[in-house]
């Protein structure tokens, strides 16, 4: 046993180590969305596998799919048969995060041999970040199958013995859009993971200790007492929610299109230290990309426990071995191969929500309301116009953005937020750098947060359009976005979010709105430069009555803009 005083230091370093390994990842990648947004992990094992330490930056669907996929490569490249230099990849969706564009690399960490032994694997370190284009269809939902969206790469040697695989980064080059974006990041994720593998060899050296196995232990052996103590907290039962969100539409033999809702069910059991989640009664696979691997809803739904029960337990090994997650095979939880999968954050993100609407029932004073759940992605991609300076050339650009959060059991709900996911929103000026898109407005949404004695966190209003003058030809959008139908309900009194809207509108005629368009929210359109891209993103449920909430607040929200005056006299019966 380590004592706890030294096992703080050893934390501290441990953290310090995987929070410089992100860090160099985010200022090299080449992505804008690794670089300015944060969509990616990193971690650290153990020799075994066991994730022991996260950096505090990265998502829960890259964050906690990692520590289940590093079993597959050892499964497929046993430990004995790496070697100092050897660099693994893969995005196999069901083996890592759910779909092609997340890629992750895993290097084992070797530390010379003492009297000229071979050398000894003490680590691994492994990142995960969603590359710029990854070739089939533009990033979308609109798949069939698996096979149309993208490169698979299967569980490959990137580097054999720090020699790059020139055979295999020639394969990934010929088949993506940006092929120096895309290399570039798969060498920034290996270096981000030299630099991790650096700093834990001085730390060992710096401690005198021959293996992180015993850190490991502890660390693992104090999350895992510490989780089963927070779920021991929670009465015995088992309690059950249920929700509806958009889903996608389907044409019809006779040219119609009916709208198919998707439905996620849970059932959660806490028995004395542990807890079980079943997805029993979760709708079937979908005909498009929306469906989700078992390490995804694994990801999420234990995120979504931890916010609930353990904020504060560290995320790694222990912590997940009190919990178990089952969700029926064929479902859209738990899809099978050639099931298309890119856009799986769509349903995945929403699996907090279904948790928190059971366990509200044990602990409502610990759960937030519903709020935007799933990310609002804007993928664009096109053809810029050639120019005295640069040639013609294709483009891609993908950023995310968030509506508002659920109320909190005693605060206010968070504006454009990304929960669960956690990423940042991409700044304009960076957009407007990177590619022919010009940011023309953002801004927050007016009364789209959910009244109650609670607010929900306001959605805001995105319009963007293509710079005429510098794209050629008509611009591929792919929307990824949900709360357009159904909006996010309140809880104790509290009253739904404000829903989310899509529409096209002419850019040189934005007072004619009979020449607005609203394509589906979940399916790629062809937008000609110029057209306004209007995205009004959702609002968060509020928690409790409205006419319970503090005049002062009331009034602080219509002069922040936050409320109309309409709603603060008609809603909150409070004169503004």
């Amino acid at each position: 046993m380590i004592d706890p005083l030294t096992l703080e230091i050893f934390w501290s370093r441990l953290i310090a180590t995987v929070n410089e390994q992100a860090t160099s990842l985010m200022r090299t990648a080449f992505s804008a969305t690794v670089a300015e947004a944060g969509d990616l992990s990193a971690c650290v094992f153990d020799p075994r596998g066991y994730m022991i330490a996260q950096a505090v930056t990265g998502t829960p669907g890259h964050i906690n799919s990692m520590a289940r996929c590093i079993r597959h490569f050892l499964d497929e490249i046993p430990a004995h048969a790496l070697n100092p230099g050897d660099v693994l990849v893969t995005n196999d969706p069901w083996k890592t995060s759910g779909h092609f564009h997340d890629i992750t690399v895993v290097t084992p960490i070797f530390r010379t041999g003492t009297d000229g032994d071979a050398p000894d694997l003490v680590a691994f370190f492994g990142t995960i970040c969603h590359v710029a284009d990854i070739g089939g269809r533009p990033f979308s939902a609109d798949a069939r199958e698996v096979y149309e969206e993208g490169l698979h790469i299967p569980i490959s040697r990137l580097f054999r013995g720090g020699v790059p695989n020139d055979d295999l980064l020639r394969i990934i080059r010929a088949n993506v859009r940006e092929p120096d974006a895309v290399v570039g990041d798969l060498y920034a994720m290996a270096t981000s993971n030299d630099v991790g593998g650096a700093r834990l060899l001085e730390f060992l050296d710096e401690f005198g200790l021959t293996s992180v196995v015993p850190l490991a232990d502890e660390v693992i052996a104090r999350s895992e007492a510490a989780m089963r103590d927070a779920i021991r907290a929670v009465p015995d039962g088992t309690y059950r929610h249920a929700l509806v969100m958009d889903g996608y539409a389907e044409a019809l033999a006779d040219g119609t299109v009916r709208e198919v809702p998707v439905t996620l069910a849970c059932a959660v059991t806490v028995h004395g230290d542990t807890l079980s989640v079943d997805f029993e009664g979760t709708s079937p696979e979908a005909p498009r990309g929306i469906n989700v691997v078992m390490n995804y809803t694994e990801a999420y739904t234990t995120f979504g426990i931890k916010c609930a029960l353990a904020p504060d337990v560290p995320n790694n090994e222990g912590s997940f071995r009190p919990v178990t997650i089952t969700a029926p095979p064929g479902s859209i939880l738990n899809c099978r191969p050639p099931a298309p999968v890119a856009g799986r954050h769509i349903v995945g993100q929403w699996l907090p929500a279904v948790v928190h609407g059971a366990l509200a029932q044990a602990i409502p004073d610990r759960v937030i309301a519903d709020g935007s759940s799933s990310l609002w992605i804007t993928g664009f991609t096109g053809t810029t116009r050639a120019t005295d300076e640069a040639p013609r050339r294709p483009f891609s650009m993908l950023f995310f953005n968030s509506g508002g959060t659920g109320a909190r059991p005693t605060k206010d709900g968070l504006s454009s937020t990304a929960f669960p996911s956690g990423v940042r929103g991409v700044p304009a000026e960076i957009v407007e750098a990177r590619s022919p898109l010009l940011v023309m407005e953002r801004s927050l949404r007016t009364d789209s947060g959910g009244p109650g004695r609670w607010r929900g966190g306001l959605g805001h209003r995105l319009v963007v359009r293509a710079d005429d003058r510098a794209v050629e030809g008509d611009l591929r959008f792919a929307p990824f976005f949900d709360r357009t139908r159904v909006a996010a309900p309140g809880r104790d009194g509290g009253h739904a979010g404000g829903l989310g809207d899509f529409s096209l509108r002419p850019g040189t005629n934005t007072s004619d709105t009979a020449a607005v368009r609203r394509p589906h929210p979940k399916a790629t359109t062809f937008v000609s430069p110029g057209t306004d891209i209007i995205m009004d993103l959702p609002g968060g449920g509020g928690i409790g009555d409205p006419r319970d909430r503090d005049p002062a607040h009331v009034a602080a929200d219509v002069r922040d803009g936050y409320v109309s005056p309409e709603s603060s006299l008609h809603v909150y019966a409070r004169q503004p």
